[in-house]
């Protein structure tokens, strides 16, 4: 497989492939970084995995060596698509398509170096869709986001989304220096585990809703943002008192509360 940088441009070069900067697209040139990936996707024996972005294969043959099977491998361009299929053959089961449309094979596991103009949806799609594991290498704000706790600044909708289906790991930042071409930022490796049983909401629709509601005005306090919510005739502060927040939340911003009054609002609403 091809890992270092002038090896990857030789090989995107004969397969008339230039990496698209529309996509922020960069090929991991790290074995090392795709080892650890794999050895984090790993299922168990028998359990099907499905890795997002097959690119040049460098994350798919650490997959192979580690006997994941069956395992299936999505990718978009049809050039790079050829590449997989001769390099792997009947060791993958290929699918090209775009993994934010496409219907993706089921599996206890997906997996991916992820673009970074499409890792979001591709995420938020993974999440809504309860895949038991998902082990994401993504640019390090996108992660942070993920993983981020009430009074960050990145917390907002996708920390929130996260946890309502499951949590999220961090692992250690990826340099640049790992990929080719060499994108601008660093990348960071995690997982999202699923929640087992009932979610915390009944419909993800209205927690989607609350969510964008008190999120698009992040600057405002919650004083001036729930009344949005609420029913016509219904008093704002009595809402807030059944779905248990604290004194004083009508001074707060929509970053000072936890998952779980956000949940509990949901609730109420429903």
């Amino acid at each position: 497989m091809p890992e270092r940088p002038e090896e990857i441009r030789r090989t995107l070069a004969a397969l008339g492939v230039r990496p698209a900067k529309a996509w922020g697209q960069s090929f991991l040139a790290d074995p090392f970084v795709a080892d650890a990936e794999a050895a984090l996707a790993d299922a168990g024996p028998g359990r099907p995995v499905v890795e997002i972005g097959g690119g040049l294969g460098i994350l798919t043959a650490a997959l192979v060596r580690r006997g994941i099977r069956p395992l299936s491998v999505v990718e978009r361009d049809p050039r790079l698509a050829g590449f997989l299929r001769s390099t792997f053959g009947d060791r993958i089961a290929l699918v090209v398509g775009d993994a934010r449309t496409i219907d993706l094979p089921p599996a206890a596991c997906v997996v991916g170096n992820l673009p970074y103009s499409a890792a979001t949806p591709i995420l938020l799609r993974l999440l809504a869709a309860r895949t038991p594991r998902v082990v994401f290498l993504v640019q390090r704000e996108v992660a942070e986001r993920l993983a981020a706790a009430p009074g960050s600044k990145r917390y907002g909708r996708l920390s929130l989304f996260a946890r309502l289906y499951g949590e999220v790991e961090l692992f250690r930042p990826v340099p640049a220096a790992a990929f080719s071409p060499t994108p601008e930022v660093e990348s960071r490796l995690g997982v999202h585990v699923a929640r087992t049983g009932t979610l915390p909401v009944g419909s993800p629709a209205t927690f989607e809703r609350v969510v964008r509601t008190l999120f698009s005005s992040r600057r405002k306090q919650l004083g001036n943002l729930l009344p949005r919510l609420a029913r016509p005739g219904r008093d704002a502060a009595a809402l807030a008192r059944e779905a248990g927040w604290p004194a004083g939340w009508a001074t707060l911003r929509p970053e000072a509360l936890p998952p779980e009054a956000l949940f509990a609002l949901t609730r109420r609403l429903e």
